[in-house]
Protein backbone atom coordinates (compact mmCIF):
# COMPACT_ATOMS: atom_id res chain seq x y z
CA UNK A 1 0.00 0.00 0.00
CA UNK A 2 2.81 2.45 0.72
CA UNK A 3 4.05 1.34 -2.01
CA UNK A 4 1.47 2.11 -4.85
CA UNK A 5 -0.05 4.60 -3.07
CA UNK A 6 3.07 7.04 -2.10
CA UNK A 7 7.09 5.77 -3.10
CA UNK A 8 4.88 4.93 -6.89
CA UNK A 9 4.20 9.05 -7.17
CA UNK A 10 7.80 10.07 -6.15
CA UNK A 11 9.37 9.89 -9.79
CA UNK A 12 6.26 11.96 -10.96
CA UNK A 13 6.88 14.52 -8.74
CA UNK A 14 10.39 14.54 -9.57
CA UNK A 15 9.75 15.30 -13.03
CA UNK A 16 7.45 18.13 -12.42
CA UNK A 17 9.35 19.49 -9.30
CA UNK A 18 12.91 19.35 -11.02
CA UNK A 19 13.30 18.22 -14.26
CA UNK A 20 11.23 20.58 -16.24
CA UNK A 21 11.70 23.72 -14.23
CA UNK A 22 15.59 22.65 -14.00
CA UNK A 23 16.50 21.10 -17.25
CA UNK A 24 13.56 22.41 -20.00
CA UNK A 25 15.30 21.78 -22.92
CA UNK A 26 16.55 18.78 -22.52
CA UNK A 27 13.22 17.97 -20.85
CA UNK A 28 11.46 18.98 -24.42
CA UNK A 29 14.60 16.98 -26.39
CA UNK A 30 13.97 13.39 -24.88
CA UNK A 31 9.80 13.82 -24.25
CA UNK A 32 9.67 11.54 -27.86
CA UNK A 33 11.89 8.95 -26.25
CA UNK A 34 9.94 9.11 -22.48
CA UNK A 35 6.80 8.56 -24.44
CA UNK A 36 7.61 5.55 -26.46
CA UNK A 37 8.79 3.99 -23.08
CA UNK A 38 5.28 5.24 -21.77
CA UNK A 39 3.55 3.18 -24.21
CA UNK A 40 5.38 0.51 -24.28
CA UNK A 41 5.06 0.23 -20.60
CA UNK A 42 1.20 0.22 -20.71
CA UNK A 43 0.92 -1.99 -23.24
CA UNK A 44 3.36 -4.50 -21.94
CA UNK A 45 2.55 -4.26 -18.80
CA UNK A 46 -1.33 -4.89 -19.39
CA UNK A 47 -0.95 -8.22 -21.28
CA UNK A 48 2.06 -8.86 -18.63
CA UNK A 49 -1.30 -8.33 -15.96
CA UNK A 50 -3.41 -10.54 -17.95
CA UNK A 51 -1.38 -13.33 -17.13
CA UNK A 52 -0.85 -12.94 -13.30
CA UNK A 53 -1.93 -16.09 -11.34
CA UNK A 54 -1.32 -14.76 -8.16
CA UNK A 55 -4.11 -11.45 -6.79
CA UNK A 56 -1.36 -9.45 -5.48
CA UNK A 57 1.16 -9.06 -8.67
CA UNK A 58 -2.11 -8.65 -10.44
CA UNK A 59 -2.67 -5.23 -8.71
CA UNK A 60 0.74 -4.63 -8.95
CA UNK A 61 1.48 -4.61 -12.72
CA UNK A 62 -1.49 -3.00 -13.00
CA UNK A 63 0.05 -0.24 -11.21
CA UNK A 64 2.53 -0.08 -13.82
CA UNK A 65 0.50 0.17 -16.91
CA UNK A 66 -1.31 3.60 -15.06
CA UNK A 67 2.20 4.83 -13.70
CA UNK A 68 2.88 4.78 -17.51
CA UNK A 69 -0.51 6.66 -18.56
CA UNK A 70 1.53 8.91 -16.12
CA UNK A 71 4.34 9.81 -17.54
CA UNK A 72 3.00 9.67 -21.25
CA UNK A 73 0.66 12.58 -20.05
CA UNK A 74 3.36 14.52 -18.43
CA UNK A 75 5.89 14.44 -21.31
CA UNK A 76 3.47 15.78 -23.74
CA UNK A 77 4.63 18.98 -22.62
CA UNK A 78 0.42 20.49 -22.76
CA UNK A 79 -1.12 22.03 -20.05
CA UNK A 80 -4.10 18.91 -20.15
CA UNK A 81 -0.91 16.59 -19.76
CA UNK A 82 0.13 18.11 -16.20
CA UNK A 83 -2.95 18.13 -15.22
CA UNK A 84 -3.70 15.06 -16.07
CA UNK A 85 -0.49 13.41 -14.44
CA UNK A 86 -1.20 15.15 -11.08
CA UNK A 87 -4.81 13.87 -11.32
CA UNK A 88 -3.84 10.35 -12.03
CA UNK A 89 -1.11 10.08 -9.20
CA UNK A 90 -4.02 11.31 -6.56
CA UNK A 91 -6.23 8.79 -7.79
CA UNK A 92 -4.58 5.87 -8.24
CA UNK A 93 -2.85 6.38 -5.05
CA UNK A 94 -6.41 6.11 -3.33
CA UNK A 95 -7.48 3.27 -5.52
CA UNK A 96 -4.50 0.93 -5.93
CA UNK A 97 -4.47 1.22 -1.93
CA UNK A 98 -7.79 0.03 -1.56
CA UNK A 99 -6.60 -3.05 -4.37
CA UNK A 100 -4.16 -3.76 -2.36
CA UNK A 101 -6.13 -3.84 0.88
CA UNK A 102 -8.43 -6.74 -0.68
CA UNK A 103 -5.48 -9.00 -1.70
CA UNK A 104 -4.46 -8.66 2.01
CA UNK A 105 -8.04 -9.35 3.56
CA UNK A 106 -8.41 -11.96 1.12
CA UNK A 107 -4.73 -13.34 2.19
CA UNK A 108 -5.84 -13.12 6.01
CA UNK A 109 -9.44 -14.91 5.36
CA UNK A 110 -8.06 -18.21 3.14
CA UNK A 111 -4.01 -18.08 3.58
CA UNK A 112 -3.43 -18.05 -0.20
CA UNK A 113 -3.18 -15.25 -2.97
CA UNK A 114 -3.79 -17.88 -5.97
CA UNK A 115 -6.61 -17.16 -8.44
CA UNK A 116 -7.01 -20.77 -9.49
CA UNK A 117 -8.16 -21.40 -5.90
CA UNK A 118 -10.73 -18.62 -5.67
CA UNK A 119 -14.71 -18.27 -6.76
CA UNK A 120 -17.39 -17.47 -5.32
CA UNK A 121 -16.24 -15.37 -2.74
CA UNK A 122 -19.49 -13.30 -3.27
CA UNK A 123 -21.71 -15.63 -2.04
CA UNK A 124 -19.37 -16.04 1.64
CA UNK A 125 -18.53 -12.21 1.82
CA UNK A 126 -20.90 -10.01 0.09
CA UNK A 127 -20.10 -6.57 1.73
CA UNK A 128 -16.25 -7.38 1.27
CA UNK A 129 -17.17 -7.81 -2.53
CA UNK A 130 -18.80 -4.95 -3.08
CA UNK A 131 -16.29 -2.40 -1.98
CA UNK A 132 -14.04 -5.03 -4.25
CA UNK A 133 -15.81 -3.97 -7.04
CA UNK A 134 -15.97 -0.16 -7.07
CA UNK A 135 -12.43 -0.07 -6.70
CA UNK A 136 -11.96 -2.43 -9.68
CA UNK A 137 -14.67 -0.10 -11.61
CA UNK A 138 -12.76 2.85 -10.28
CA UNK A 139 -9.36 1.40 -11.42
CA UNK A 140 -10.57 0.81 -14.95
CA UNK A 141 -11.73 4.31 -15.12
CA UNK A 142 -15.48 3.93 -14.46
CA UNK A 143 -17.39 7.01 -15.07
CA UNK A 144 -18.37 9.34 -11.66
CA UNK A 145 -14.88 7.77 -10.14
CA UNK A 146 -11.96 9.92 -10.05
CA UNK A 147 -10.04 7.79 -11.90
CA UNK A 148 -12.25 8.59 -15.03
CA UNK A 149 -11.38 12.05 -14.68
CA UNK A 150 -7.59 11.15 -14.85
CA UNK A 151 -7.67 8.76 -17.85
CA UNK A 152 -9.92 10.74 -19.85
CA UNK A 153 -7.22 14.05 -19.34
CA UNK A 154 -4.42 11.79 -20.15
CA UNK A 155 -5.97 10.08 -23.52
CA UNK A 156 -6.96 13.50 -24.51
CA UNK A 157 -3.25 15.16 -24.20
CA UNK A 158 -2.16 12.17 -26.17
CA UNK A 159 -4.67 12.52 -28.73
CA UNK A 160 -3.52 16.15 -29.10
CA UNK A 161 -0.02 15.07 -28.78
CA UNK A 162 0.02 12.34 -31.85
CA UNK A 163 -2.96 10.99 -33.00
CA UNK A 164 -1.32 7.02 -32.67
CA UNK A 165 -0.15 7.98 -29.37
CA UNK A 166 -3.60 8.32 -28.25
CA UNK A 167 -4.96 5.40 -29.92
CA UNK A 168 -2.13 3.15 -28.57
CA UNK A 169 -3.04 5.02 -24.89
CA UNK A 170 -6.55 3.68 -25.54
CA UNK A 171 -5.46 0.55 -26.32
CA UNK A 172 -3.94 0.21 -23.03
CA UNK A 173 -6.67 1.37 -21.35
CA UNK A 174 -8.91 -1.23 -22.96
CA UNK A 175 -6.43 -3.48 -21.10
CA UNK A 176 -6.90 -2.54 -18.23
CA UNK A 177 -10.72 -3.51 -18.69
CA UNK A 178 -10.37 -6.74 -19.86
CA UNK A 179 -8.05 -8.08 -17.00
CA UNK A 180 -9.90 -6.43 -13.83
CA UNK A 181 -13.18 -7.68 -15.20
CA UNK A 182 -11.91 -10.99 -15.83
CA UNK A 183 -10.07 -11.27 -12.69
CA UNK A 184 -13.73 -9.73 -11.02
CA UNK A 185 -15.61 -12.59 -12.70
CA UNK A 186 -12.92 -15.43 -12.05
CA UNK A 187 -12.99 -14.98 -8.29
CA UNK A 188 -15.83 -13.25 -7.24
CA UNK A 189 -18.83 -14.57 -9.10
CA UNK A 190 -19.42 -18.64 -9.87
CA UNK A 191 -20.21 -21.59 -7.70
CA UNK A 192 -18.12 -21.53 -4.85
CA UNK A 193 -14.82 -22.80 -4.87
CA UNK A 194 -14.46 -26.54 -2.87
CA UNK A 195 -10.87 -24.87 -1.80
CA UNK A 196 -12.65 -22.15 0.19
CA UNK A 197 -14.12 -22.64 4.05
CA UNK A 198 -16.49 -20.50 5.10
CA UNK A 199 -15.15 -16.87 6.88
CA UNK A 200 -16.70 -13.68 8.08
CA UNK A 201 -17.23 -10.79 5.59
CA UNK A 202 -15.25 -7.72 6.88
CA UNK A 203 -15.71 -6.14 9.72
CA UNK A 204 -16.03 -2.42 10.96
CA UNK A 205 -12.49 -2.13 11.53
CA UNK A 206 -11.56 -3.54 7.99
CA UNK A 207 -15.18 -1.08 6.63
CA UNK A 208 -13.45 1.92 8.25
CA UNK A 209 -10.21 1.69 6.68
CA UNK A 210 -12.29 0.73 2.75
CA UNK A 211 -14.75 3.98 3.31
CA UNK A 212 -12.42 7.15 3.02
CA UNK A 213 -10.59 5.74 0.06
CA UNK A 214 -13.75 4.63 -1.93
CA UNK A 215 -16.13 7.85 -0.67
CA UNK A 216 -12.73 10.16 -1.62
CA UNK A 217 -12.76 8.73 -5.35
CA UNK A 218 -16.44 9.18 -6.00
CA UNK A 219 -16.38 12.74 -4.29
CA UNK A 220 -13.54 13.74 -6.50
CA UNK A 221 -15.18 11.78 -9.41
CA UNK A 222 -18.35 14.11 -8.88
CA UNK A 223 -16.66 17.23 -8.17
CA UNK A 224 -13.20 17.28 -9.29
CA UNK A 225 -13.43 20.92 -9.33
CA UNK A 226 -12.51 20.25 -5.20
CA UNK A 227 -8.77 19.59 -6.05
CA UNK A 228 -8.70 21.29 -9.21
CA UNK A 229 -9.11 24.49 -7.39
CA UNK A 230 -6.18 23.57 -5.89
CA UNK A 231 -3.98 23.43 -8.32
CA UNK A 232 -4.75 26.72 -9.89
CA UNK A 233 -3.25 28.19 -6.64
CA UNK A 234 -0.19 27.28 -8.54
CA UNK A 235 -1.23 27.42 -11.85
CA UNK A 236 -1.00 30.27 -14.96
CA UNK A 237 -4.55 28.93 -16.61
CA UNK A 238 -7.69 28.11 -14.36
CA UNK A 239 -8.11 24.74 -14.47
CA UNK A 240 -12.00 23.63 -14.31
CA UNK A 241 -14.63 20.68 -15.01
Amino acid sequence: MLLAGILLKLGGYGFIRFSFPLFPIASEFIAPFIILLSVIAIIYASFTTCRQTDVKRLIAYSSVAHMGLVTLALFTHSFEGLVASMIMMLAHGLVSSGLFMTSAVIYVRHHSRAIRYFRGITIIMPVFSSLALILILANIGFPLTFNFIAEFLAILAALNYSYLVGVLSCVGALLSVVYALYFYNRIYFGQLSPHLRYSRDVNAFEFQGFLPLILLTLLLGVLPNLVLTLLNSGAYYNISL
